[in-house]
C-alpha cells in the first residue's frame, strides 16, 4: 500500500494531472509534453523577437498622435481665447470719434469776390468735398486697385488674413490683409498699426462700421482720408497735386492713375517712376474690365495721363506780394480771438478777404513800377500802399512789400514811417470842432517864432507868404501857418482829433506839443489810410479789416470781418474842410497832377514829407476809395537813411513819386465808381477869422533843417523819441 500510494504521489508530482498510470506508459507524452513546451518557447522567443522589432515604431505613432492632439488642442484654445477676445471686443468696443489728423484739411483763403483763390493756410493738403458727385469710375477704380470684395465682404477679409498670417510666420514681409474698409479704419480712427492687437481691433471695428455705414460712405471717407503723395490728402488735393484741377474733373484715365499710386504713392509717382506707374495704372484698369466696372473699349480708349510737375507744387501761398495778404489774414484772425493755430491751418475754413484781386493786380503794379526809376534801389527803398473803402473799412489793395519769403516785415502794418504834413488835416478838424473854417487867414511868413520856442519855424524852401487862408496854407502844405493854427486850437486838440480819426493813441512820437501838427510821429500807413477813411466817410470811423468772412466747410457762417461805423465828427464839420484838402489836388497844390488824372471824380487828400527825406507820402481819395503811398528808405541794419537820388530830384517830395504811384493804381482802380462827388456832404456857413492882420511875404534862403528819423520796424518801442529835436523845431519835418 505504502509503494504503491508512493508511486502514485510523485506520478503525481512529476505528471500533474495524471493518474495512476505508470513510467512507461508516460515516456510519450512527457517527450510531446517536452516538445510541446520547446515549441511555446520558441513561439514565446519569437514573439518576443518580434515585439522587439515593432516597439520603437509604436512608441513613435504613439507620439505623433500626442503631438498632434497637442498642436490641435493648442490651436482649439488659441482660437476659442481669439474667439472670445473678439466677442469681447466687438461686444464692448465703440467706434471712436474720428482722428483730428484725418478730419484736418486746409484753409482756403479766396479774394472778394469768394470764389477765386488767393492761397491756402496749413500743413495739411486736404479738402473735403462731397464724393457723391464725382464720376462713378473715380470710386471704382480705387476699389479694383484696392479692395476687390469691397462691395461683397463684411468690412474684413478671411482669405486675405489667413494668407498675411501665414506669410507673417514665414517671415516674409509682413503683411496686413487689409480690405479698404480696414485701411479707412486705420487712417480715420486708430491710425496705423502692424501689430496683431491692434490689427483684431481694426478688423472688429471694421466689422461694426460695415454694418453701421453704407458702402458708399466708407469709400467716399476713404477717399477724402487717404494719402496720395505729393503732399496730397483726399481725391480732391490729389487731382490738383497731379493735374492741376479739381477731382470732379478727373477722367478715366487720371482715375486709375491716383488709384494705382495708393499703395506706395512717392515711389510710384509717375515723376519718380514713370515705367512703373504706367504699369500699375495698366494694372488697374485691366482689373476694372474683369470687375466689371468698365469695357474693354473704355480701357483700349485710356491713355496714360500726363502729370503736373511736383516741382511747380511748392505753396507760392506764402511767397511774393501774395505771403503778406495771407500772414495778415492769418493774423487777424488770431488777433480776433474766436480763432486759434489749429482750426487756421487744419480746420478747413473757407476765408473770403476782402481785396478784389484786380485792385490788388494794380496796386503791384504801381508800386513795382519805381523799379523802373532811376536810383530806385528795392532792396532797401520800400513802398507801402494801402486802399480801402471808407464806408466799410475792407482793404481793397496792398503792397506790403515785394516777397514775404526774403522780408517778413508788412511795409503796411509793420513798417512806421514820419507822418511829416499828412498830419496837418488833423488839425483842420480840430480847428472845425472849435467852430472854424478853412478860409480863417493866418499869416505865411517865414521863418516865424511861436511861444516858448527859441528856434524859428520855417516853410519849405524857406518862401515866405504873405496872409493866407487854410484852403491855400493846405494847398502848399505851409508849415507857419500851421503851427500858428496849432497854436490856436490847442494840441491836445489837435491830437485828439488825430486819435478820433484812427491814428492809434501809442503811435510813435505822438504828442500833445505845439509842433505835433508837422508831423514828428510815425504812423503806420494803414494807420493814415484809416484816420482818412474817416474824413472821406464823413466822419465815420471805420475799423480796417482784410477779412471778409469766415466759413466752415459745409458753407457755414463762423465769422464776419465787418465793424459797425462809429460817428467821431459830425457831418457839417467833415464837410467844412473839405475846400482845403481838395485844394491840394487841384492848380498849384502839392498834388495837383491828380485832378486831371481823374477828372470825373472828386479827388482830395494831403502829401506829407519829412526832414531830411526820411519819408514822403501821399494820402488821397476820391467817393468810395481812400489810398495811401508811403515811401522810406533803411540801411542793412535797418535804419532810416535819405531817400536821395532817386529819379534825378535833388529833393523827394510827397508830391513827386507818392502822387505818381497813387495815380498809377487809382486812375485804373476807380474806373468803375459811380459817384462824382462825396454823397454826404452839406453846406457850411461858419464865420470866417482873421488871425494875421498883417502880411508880410518875403523870402530867405534859409535851408530846411533835419528832423527825428522814423524807423522801419514791427514794434514802436524800436522806433525814434516822440519828442522832435531841436532841429526839427525849424518846422522842416512838415514839408509837402
Amino acid at each position: 500500500m505504502a509503494s504503491t500510494n508512493g508511486q502514485s504521489d510523485w506520478n503525481d508530482i512529476i505528471e500533474p494531472g495524471g493518474s495512476g498510470t505508470s513510467g512507461r506508459d508516460s515516456l510519450p507524452s512527457r517527450r510531446a509534453a517536452r516538445a510541446a513546451a520547446g515549441s511555446h518557447a520558441s513561439r514565446k522567443a519569437a514573439k518576443a523577437s518580434s515585439a522587439g522589432k515593432k516597439g520603437p515604431a509604436k512608441k513613435k505613432h504613439r507620439w505623433a498622435k500626442r503631438i498632434g492632439f497637442s498642436i490641435l488642442t493648442v490651436f482649439l484654445g488659441v482660437f476659442i481665447a481669439g474667439m472670445a477676445v473678439f466677442l469681447y471686443l466687438y461686444n464692448t468696443l465703440t467706434v471712436p470719434a474720428p482722428d483730428d489728423l484725418a478730419l484736418a484739411q486746409k484753409t482756403t483763403v479766396y479774394y472778394a469776390d469768394g470764389t477765386t483763390e488767393m492761397g491756402t493756410l496749413g500743413d495739411i493738403n486736404r479738402q473735403i468735398i462731397d464724393t457723391t458727385t464725382l464720376p462713378d469710375y473715380v470710386s471704382k477704380a480705387i476699389v479694383a486697385s484696392e479692395d476687390r470684395t469691397f462691395y461683397t465682404n463684411s468690412g474684413v477679409d478671411l482669405k486675405g488674413i489667413f494668407r498675411a498670417f501665414v506669410n507673417n510666420l514665414r517671415g516674409g514681409a509682413r503683411q496686413g490683409g487689409s480690405t479698404l474698409t480696414q485701411q479707412y479704419v486705420e487712417r480715420y480712427y486708430i491710425g496705423e498699426t502692424t501689430s496683431y492687437t491692434g490689427k483684431l481691433k481694426e478688423a472688429v471695428l471694421a466689422i461694426k462700421i460695415n454694418r453701421e455705414k453704407s458702402k458708399d460712405e466708407v469709400i467716399g471717407a476713404y477717399m477724402n482720408t487717404i494719402y496720395f503723395g505729393r503732399g496730397a490728402y483726399g481725391i480732391d488735393a490729389a487731382a490738383q497735386a497731379y493735374f492741376g484741377h479739381g477731382a470732379s474733373q478727373l477722367t478715366l484715365s487720371e482715375s486709375a492713375l491716383l488709384a494705382a499710386v495708393i499703395p506706395a504713392p512717392s515711389a510710384w509717382d509717375p515723376a519718380v517712376s514713370p515705367d512703373k506707374a504706367k504699369e500699375r495704372w495698366e494694372r488697374d484698369l485691366n482689373l476694372m474690365v474683369e470687375d466689371g466696372w468698365i469695357t474693354q473699349a473704355d480701357k483700349d480708349a485710356a491713355v496714360f495721363p500726363e502729370t503736373i510737375d511736383p516741382d511747380t507744387l511748392n505753396s507760392a501761398s506764402m511767397t511774393g506780394t501774395t505771403g503778406y495778404l495771407m500772414a495778415q489774414v492769418k493774423s487777424e484772425l488770431l488777433a480776433s480771438g474766436q480763432f486759434d493755430e489749429d482750426k487756421i491751418s487744419q480746420g478747413g475754413l473757407r476765408i473770403t478777404s476782402t481785396i478784389v484781386k484786380e485792385h490788388q493786380e494794380q496796386a503791384v503794379a504801381a508800386a513795382e513800377g519805381m523799379n523802373e526809376v532811376e536810383g530806385w534801389d528795392p532792396t532797401h527803398q520800400h513802398v507801402a500802399l494801402s486802399s480801402m473803402d471808407p464806408a466799410t473799412g475792407e482793404i481793397l489793395a496792398e503792397y506790403a512789400g515785394a516777397d514775404y519769403e526774403k522780408r517778413q516785415q508788412n511795409a503796411v502794418t509793420q513798417d512806421i514811417a514820419m507822418a511829416g504834413s499828412s498830419f496837418k488835416p488833423f488839425a483842420l478838424l480840430a480847428n472845425a470842432r472849435l467852430g472854424g473854417t478853412v478860409y480863417d487867414t493866418y499869416s505865411g511868413k517865414s521863418p516865424q517864432y511861436f511861444r516858448g520856442m527859441g528856434t524859428p519855424v520855417t516853410n519849405d524852401g524857406g518862401y515866405s507868404f504873405g496872409n493866407v487862408t487854410l484852403v491855400k496854407a493846405t494847398a502848399y502844405s505851409m508849415n507857419t501857418v500851421y503851427v500858428g493854427l496849432n497854436d490856436d486850437v490847442e494840441p491836445e486838440n489837435t491830437l485828439k482829433a488825430a486819435i478820433d480819426a484812427g491814428i492809434p493813441e501809442d503811435t510813435v512820437g505822438l504828442n500833445d506839443e505845439l509842433l505835433n501838427v508837422l508831423g514828428p510821429s510815425s504812423p503806420h500807413n494803414i494807420d493814415l489810410t484809416t484816420a482818412y477813411s474817416t474824413i472821406a466817410n464823413g466822419g465815420e470811423r471805420v475799423t480796417a479789416h482784410i477779412v471778409k468772412k469766415v466759413e466752415d466747410s459745409n458753407g457755414k457762417l463762423l465769422y464776419s470781418g465787418d465793424v459797425a461805423p462809429k460817428r467821431v465828427f459830425d457831418v457839417e464839420e467833415v464837410s467844412s474842410i473839405m475846400p482845403a484838402l481838395e485844394a491840394v489836388t487841384k492848380g498849384e497844390g502839392t498834388a495837383a497832377n491828380v485832378d486831371p488824372a481823374i477828372a470825373r471824380l472828386t479827388t482830395a487828400g494831403k502829401t506829407g514829407t519829412s526832414s531830411d527825406q526820411l519819408s514822403a507820402q501821399f494820402v488821397g481819395f476820391v467817393p468810395g476809395m481812400v489810398t495811401a503811398v508811403s515811401m522810406y528808405q533803411s540801411d542793412d541794419a535797418g535804419n532810416s537813411v535819405p531817400l536821395d537820388d532817386v529819379g534825378g530830384l535833388d529833393q523827394f517830395h510827397g508830391g513827386d513819386w507818392p502822387v505818381d504811384v497813387w495815380i498809377d493804381y487809382m486812375k485804373p482802380a476807380t474806373a468803375n465808381l459811380p459817384g462824382d462827388d462825396f454823397p454826404w456832404k452839406v453846406e457850411s456857413n461858419r464865420k470866417v477869422h482873421n488871425n494875421a492882420p498883417t502880411p508880410s511875404p518875403s523870402a530867405t534862403t534859409e535851408a530846411p533843417q533835419s528832423a527825428a528819423e522814423p524807423t522801419e520796424s514791427p514794434t514802436p518801442t524800436e522806433t525814434p523819441s516822440a519828442e522832435p529835436t531841436e532841429n526839427s523845431e525849424n518846422g522842416n519835418n512838415g514839408n509837402n
